[in-house]
């Protein structure tokens, strides 16, 4: 498996598949390249573009370095795109945008941005001091849990999750929850970023309305970005509804 190295040592593990123009692909909390989205979207993007996935710090093949700071996490995707030929397109999932949109105000290299329902949703003080309770403690596992019913997954299924054989992976990178809850900071737009780059915020029909409302308000927050509605799709978006919006924009960008 390639590895590249990061600026502070932490070796991040990646695949690439394809030819033409470089995507990274950003997965969101909880998920890398063996548990998450990507790998099916890659598949359908790499007809037409070189694709990018990676597993970001403290997940998957990746290794990492401690402190975390929002920082290294941007050192980390530069790294890829500086081995990807210095340019390259981004494609992130839920809480993977605010690391995109971060990337993107710090490298120049960044020749697009494509968002699906980034969750700036004006956070939670009591949230993230309980998270960082709970992994501090060492209680991954309730610390998912806590995350689960965060995000709305009702307390039955995060039950049922519990006692299933893929918790322990979960459990493994739980960790990673308060690098994605800092990456998002007080929940607010980050509307400071200079990104100069086109930028594309997508939302699903079906989603909540404060996830749909989120993604309006980042649109709004750049020059550069636009919106875009996928009719019938929930957070956990499909990749063949997805890969047709982002092939169309990343043509033009």
């Amino acid at each position: 498996m390639p590895t590249i190295t990061s600026e502070d040592g932490t070796l991040i593990a990646y695949e690439q598949s394809g030819a033409g123009p470089a995507i990274v692909l950003i997965d969101g909390a909880m998920c890398h390249r063996a548990g998450g989205p990507m790998r099916p979207l890659a598949a359908l993007l790499r007809e037409r573009f070189t694709v990018y996935a990676y597993d970001r710090r403290g997940r998957g093949e990746s290794s990492d370095t401690a402190p975390y700071a929002v920082d290294r996490e941007v050192e980390d995707l530069r790294a890829l795109i500086a081995a990807a030929g210095g340019t390259a397109l981004l494609c992130a999932m839920s809480s993977g945008g605010a690391l995109a949109l971060r990337t993107a105000a710090a490298d120049p290299g960044v020749a697009g941005v494509a968002l699906y329902e980034p969750p700036f949703l004006h956070g939670s003080p009591e949230y993230s001091a309980k998270l960082r309770e709970l992994l501090g403690a060492g209680r991954n596992g309730d610390a998912v849990a806590r995350f689960m019913a965060y995000v709305g997954i009702p307390g039955p299924v995060v039950a049922g999750m519990r006692s299933g054989p893929g918790f322990a992976a979960l459990e493994a990178i739980a960790p990673t929850l308060a690098y994605d809850d800092e990456l998002l900071g007080d929940g607010e737009v980050p509307k400071d970023l200079e990104i100069t780059a086109p930028m594309l915020v997508i939302s699903g029909g079906a989603s909540p309305e404060s996830l749909r409302a989120a993604a309006r308000a980042v649109a709004d927050a750049f020059a550069t970005a636009g919106h875009l509605e996928l009719d019938g799709e929930t957070h956990d978006v499909r990749p063949e509804a997805l890969a047709p919006a982002l092939e169309e924009f990343f043509a033009k960008a």
